[in-house]
């Protein structure tokens, strides 16, 4: 990892460090915030320290009651210029939160806004570990790694060496499904994607930011614990699913709703988290990185499409191009 990144992420922890932290706020829209939400998911599921996703506007607008000079707020725009979390950041600050901001640009709004900044690297030939998944991951895991005092942190930070090797093993593995899928479905003007864990934000993002917003196929992220509480009435042999089964504790959700649909719909496409490589990962550390790997390989899934519609990933009709 690049000096600049390290020193980053350090005095970023040190600031968590000489702070009592009493509760944790991730904020961010779109695909940020889905990003930011796998925070979210280990924090609670690993400590007791309380944490929260909220996307920007209802951050400002609801004004948690918790929020105060012992929250700590991160929050992520790609290019650092996303109104509703330039806004946010400020925000936090006045109810005196230490805020961390998380961009691919350090001069942007959002980081001249924030405390501390977290740098990535994009699209300039860095290795993944100095890109988004992995400054994030680092700081993620040394964040962990502080409040339990686990040293499993330590191996999942060490272990992130990997990450860019595994991406692109996994990338190959899945290409021909991934293509298959874009071939079968081209025509389709709806695809629903169910998962459920910390998958279920990667099902969130695939949803909203690559079948609605740039491929322009009706959509809905269904968590698969809730599956079977209203929208499997919509089950039918032409309807398509993508469900993502993960790797970790609500696997048997995944597999439950799997079956279902698979009985009723003859277009159930499946990604099994528990078949992507893990060479160079310990067996206990499966989760955390089958989550970081997850969205590298349903990216996959949207350029099959995008390939076999026509329609490049890259077309908008509103975004950035009228005020909204």
């Amino acid at each position: 990892m690049k000096k600049e990144h390290v020193e980053q992420i350090q005095k970023a922890i040190k600031a968590i460090e000489e702070r009592q932290i009493d509760n944790i706020f991730f904020v961010a829209c779109g695909g940020s915030m889905a990003s930011l939400s796998t925070g979210e998911y280990f924090i609670s599921k690993d400590t007791a320290v309380p944490a929260f996703v909220y996307t920007s506007n209802e951050f400002i607008h609801r004004s948690p009651k918790a929020l105060g000079e012992n929250s700590l707020v991160i929050l992520r725009s790609h290019s650092g210029e996303t109104p509703e979390t330039v806004e946010a950041a400020s925000f936090a600050r006045e109810k005196g939160a230490l805020t961390i901001a998380i961009s691919m640009e350090v001069e942007s709004p959002l980081c001249q806004n924030a405390e501390h900044i977290l740098h990535y690297n994009y699209k300039d030939g860095s290795d993944v570990i100095d890109g988004e998944l992995g400054i994030f991951y680092t700081f993620l895991f040394r964040i962990l790694k502080l409040i339990t005092g686990n040293e499993k942190y330590k191996r999942a930070e060490k272990q992130l060496e990997n990450l860019g090797s595994l991406i692109e093993k996994n990338q190959e593995k899945f290409k021909e499904a991934a293509d298959q899928f874009g071939r079968k479905h081209k025509r389709e003007k709806l695809i629903y994607t169910m998962a459920s864990g910390v998958y279920y934000h990667q099902a969130y993002s695939f949803t909203s930011c690559l079948l609605m917003e740039m491929l322009w196929i009706n959509s809905n992220a269904i968590h698969a614990g809730e599956f079977f509480h209203g929208p499997f009435e919509v089950t039918d042999y032409d309807v398509p699913f993508l469900l993502v089964v993960g790797e970790g504790p609500s696997t048997s959700l995944d597999l439950r709703a799997l079956d279902f649909a698979e009985k009723f719909s003859d277009k159930v496409e499946v990604v099994d988290i528990r078949e992507l490589e893990y060479d160079g990962i310990d067996p206990d550390l499966k989760d955390y990185f089958g989550s970081a790997l997850s969205g590298p390989v349903l990216r996959l899934y949207a350029d099959g499409l995008a390939e076999h519609t026509g329609h490049p990933l890259s077309v908008r009709r509103y975004m950035w191009k009228m005020e909204y």
